[in-house]
């Protein structure tokens, strides 16, 4: 599964070759290379596709007219951001590259393709765009409830967890390109009460931070001062999914068949 689309929405589906397949050709309709700190998108902007990241991370963010920035969500590989903005007649967010991003831009017709081909493949979209959903909550509580310390942690350990999942880990190393000041504006702190929270974890001994990379050293210790449950991010929906296929049931939920037979699929 080298397209990293494959790999997300496996967590949430039992795919097959063909619908490996499809979504190959969809992550290579047309790339688009962005550089670091470039806008994908901006606030305003008019929809024309979906934006798959294939490589790189990048955030969603929101600017105040004084130039405050709140950063609404990280976006690593395989995240397709916002998957329901075509509705839209103008974005009301923007998109930028932290490091150097390949994104696919995906057609509204291509998702429409996709999902009248496979059941399986639409099952699965739905599911990411819920924890996506989920994710966004989990964020307001850490905004709204956590503090500073607990932010931080949470944040960590999130990011950690995602990257697992798709593969990008290293043990318990990861990459971390993400500046001090990005991370003010995704924990709703200071930049400075950014350094002292991960001095803080470090003198815990909780993290290992050199450069660009991240260690977790001891990753129970840090969930527990983080107060984190990976359970919103949904982790185990493929051994779920994989279960379903065995007991010979159906892995798409009626009401999205009846939806794919309305709209002529």
């Amino acid at each position: 599964m080298s397209n990293p689309l494959s790999r997300r929405l496996a967590r949430f589906a039992a795919l097959t070759a063909e619908d490996h397949a499809l979504l190959e050709d969809a992550g290579g309709e047309r790339v688009r290379r962005v550089g670091a700190r470039e806008d994908v998108f901006r606030e305003g902007d008019r929809p024309r596709c979906l934006y798959l990241v294939l490589d790189g991370w990048a955030m969603r963010y929101k600017s105040l007219e004084d130039g405050r920035r709140q950063v609404l969500s990280f976006a690593l590989p395989g995240d397709i951001c916002d998957q329901h903005v075509l509705l839209l007649s103008r974005a009301d967010h923007s998109m930028s590259a932290l490091s150097a991003t390949s994104v696919a831009e995906i057609s509204a017709t291509r998702i429409s393709e996709i999902a009248r081909a496979s059941p399986r493949l639409l099952y699965a979209l739905c599911l990411s765009n819920l924890v996506g959903q989920a994710s966004q909550r989990e964020w307001t509580i850490n905004l709204g409830q956590r503090t500073a310390l607990e932010r931080m942690a949470h944040l960590i350990c999130e990011l950690f967890f995602r990257l697992r999942a798709i593969g990008l880990t290293h043990g318990n190393t990861c990459e971390l390109p993400v500046t001090q000041a990005t991370l003010a504006d995704a924990t709703g702190i200071s930049a400075v009460h950014v350094n002292r929270t991960l001095q803080e974890l470090r003198a815990s001994n909780l993290i290992t931070l050199r450069g660009k990379h991240l260690t977790i050293d001891d990753i129970e210790g840090l969930q527990s001062v983080a107060l984190f449950n990976p359970g919103y991010l949904h982790l185990d929906e493929v051994e779920r999914a994989t279960q379903t296929a065995r007991d010979g049931e159906p892995t798409t939920p009626p009401l999205l068949l009846a939806a794919l037979a309305a709209d002529g699929g």
